[in-house]
């Protein structure tokens, strides 16, 4: 049979696998196989035809009549539920033509039969027929990764490092820590990356890359010491580099130590905004929000044109209560973002605009979703009182899996008009299209009714939420603080008990139940106690160091509670706090301090229940 021509053979196997695919029944192969060898006699007829006319010459494919009916038959065989003979043919196919592409078919026909032993035998015959290959060597790594076989992964991995180009062995490595850490012993990987990348760390192309890798198996691995020293290497030996302050930022919030590398490549000029942005996350994560908008007002000035700053600035702005700017941020954002295209230009580390459920930052006409804009202007809107505003943002939503947030800030307009009845019927009539719906009604009523302080019912809401969804630790908190509200202080440690059980790992639990003893001046070390628990699970969270801050202060020792509570106000000045740290300002005699952290946290909320019920207690007029 005569050979065809390369440029015609790719169609002839795509015919084959086509056709073989509308056959399901072995009955039918002779047919098929008579059908499909006329198909490429008259291909190969009209390729020797054009031949002459054709410049310049191609070289002939190797799909011969034997190979052909060895790849018919190998892919039947499968078709028909017999993918060890399929494997075998496709495997013998490959070793006779010594042809990459068959023994990645082969490869990829065991693993889809489960059968890890196969595919491993023809990767090491793939790397035996294409020795400078590294296929093969990603397919043998991934197989011994996913079958739990690390002691196996030495040699192919170090290959695979050896005949990568050396242009992109930094990337190679850089994507390692990421392959390991699917392996179930993080510390066995982490020493099996040392030692694969032992002979790279010090070269001067490698060893930034080296180092960052094996911190982040590190990491991984729980070390975070180790993963900080090589974070400081790295940074040491390459001054320009964002990976090592990208390693660091992962070791934040829980070692703080890591922080000052980070400000530092941040102090110069030459930082990368993703950087920056990444630095943010982290912040806004530990409710930083003063310090995260100190760093967004950098990159929005820096990168103005950047429409994805301007929306997190304008979130924590109106977080913080501070709604003219919040608004000028968030309509800069739409501005910017109908102006763009969906998908800018933006500087590495910068995620894409997403809601809290990861809804991707475009519609399905390619446009920007500017969903999120459009609630918290709304949100802006509402708190400055100009509710006509506040629903004109929000009928500009069309998203119908935000439809729960746009009908509770409906809702919320009514309830401020004095209409608690409609505003709950307009919560109870959103669809439910998923069965954790259901639970986020429940919860948004709840939360209405404890916005307008009905504590009585909202508590017979989180009542029927938890009926109807036992043991939800985060269902039993909320109503837990519900009922303390209707100082219903036993319930309410019963609850906070039970939420611990079922989760330990709750700092919100832990915190609440700590703050509550120590506000009652009752069992202080053991308020204390809880409370450091929820700080280690929830580093540089400042109600956190706000309630520790109040205990040490209800245990006497003033100059660390004020120590806490000013770190606490200066990551978070929420006026909860603000009234905390004056209160132990005042008491330490520094009235004037007091006075002035006062008057800033009532210019935030004059109408917070702490700040007016101490101010009272104390008799200071303000």
């Amino acid at each position: 049979m005569p050979r065809l021509s390369l440029r015609k053979s790719e169609f002839c196997r795509s015919a084959l696998i086509g056709a073989v695919l509308l056959h399901s029944v072995c009955g039918q192969a002779q047919t098929l196989a008579q059908t499909l060898a006329q198909t490429l006699a008259q291909t190969a007829a009209q390729t020797a035809a054009g031949a002459a006319a054709d410049k310049p010459q191609v070289e002939n494919s190797s799909l011969d009549a034997q190979m052909f009916y060895q790849l018919l038959i190998g892919e039947l065989e499968l078709r028909s539920g017999r993918p060890a003979n399929a494997f075998e043919v496709i495997l013998d196919a490959a070793r006779r033509n010594k042809d990459g592409n068959l023994y990645q078919r082969a490869v990829e026909i065991a693993l889809q039969a489960r059968a890890a032993d196969q595919a491993l035998a023809a990767t090491r015959a793939w790397r035996t027929a294409e020795p400078r290959a590294t296929d093969p060597l990603r397919y043998q790594v991934q197989i011994l990764l996913a079958t739990n076989r690390n002691a196996e992964l030495n040699e192919p991995l170090s290959a695979w490092l050896g005949l990568v180009p050396a242009i992109e062995r930094s990337s190679l490595i850089n994507a390692l820590p990421r392959l390991l850490q699917r392996a179930n012993d993080k510390a066995q990987s982490l020493a099996l990356l040392e030692t694969v990348l032992a002979p790279h760390c010090e070269r001067v192309e490698t060893r930034t890359a080296c180092r960052v890798a094996i911190g982040r198996m590190a990491l991984a691995a729980g070390q975070l010491a180790q993963a900080f020293s090589l974070a400081r290497q790295a940074a040491a030996d390459d001054v320009a580099s964002p990976t090592p302050v990208l390693l660091a930022l992962d070791l934040l919030p829980g070692l703080t130590s890591a922080e000052p590398l980070v400000n530092t490549y941040l102090s110069k000029a030459s930082a990368e905004p993703g950087v920056r942005l990444s630095y943010v996350r982290v912040l806004t994560q530990s409710q930083r929000y003063a310090d995260a908008i100190d760093q967004l007002t950098i990159v929005t000035r820096e990168r103005p044109e950047l429409p994805e700053p301007w929306l997190t600035l304008g979130a924590l702005q109106l977080e913080l209560k501070n709604v003219a700017a919040g608004e000028a941020a968030l309509k800069r954002h739409v501005d910017l973002a109908q102006a763009a295209p969906a998908k800018s230009a933006t500087p590495a580390g910068q995620a894409a605009e997403a809601d809290d459920e990861g809804e991707p930052s475009e519609t399905s006409d390619g446009k920007r979703d500017l969903t999120q804009a459009w609630l918290l202007l709304a949100q802006a809107a509402e708190l400055r009182g100009d509710a006509p505003a506040a629903e004109a943002w929000l009928a500009r939503v069309d998203n119908p899996q935000r439809a729960l947030e746009v009908q509770s800030r409906r809702a919320a307009m009514l309830a401020r008009q004095g209409q608690m009845a409609q505003a709950r019927a307009l919560i109870q009539a959103v669809p439910e299209r998923t069965g954790d719906d259901g639970r986020g009604k429940l919860l948004a009523e709840a939360q209405l009714l404890r916005e307008f302080k009905r504590w009585a019912e909202a508590a017979q809401v989180l009542a029927t939420a938890n009926e109807r969804y036992p043991r939800d630790a985060d269902l039993i908190y909320e109503w837990a603080m519900v009922v303390e509200k209707l100082e219903r202080v036993t319930d309410m440690e019963r609850l906070l008990r039970e939420v611990i059980a079922i989760k330990p790992d709750h700092p919100h639990a832990h915190n609440a139940l700590g703050y509550s003893l120590a506000d009652r001046n009752q069992r202080l070390p053991e308020a204390r106690e809880l409370i450091r628990t929820a700080l280690n699970m929830s580093p540089g969270d400042p109600f956190i160091t706000d309630s520790l801050g109040w205990v040490e202060f209800r245990l006497g020792n003033r100059e660390e509670a004020i120590r806490l509570l000013r770190q606490a106000y200066r990551s978070r000045p929420d006026t909860e706090i603000g009234a905390h740290l004056g209160e132990v300002l005042w008491a330490d005699g520094q009235h004037d301090e007091a006075r002035r952290v006062w008057l800033e946290s009532r210019g935030r909320d004059a109408a917070n229940e702490v700040l007016r019920e101490t101010l009272a207690r104390l008799k200071v007029g303000l």
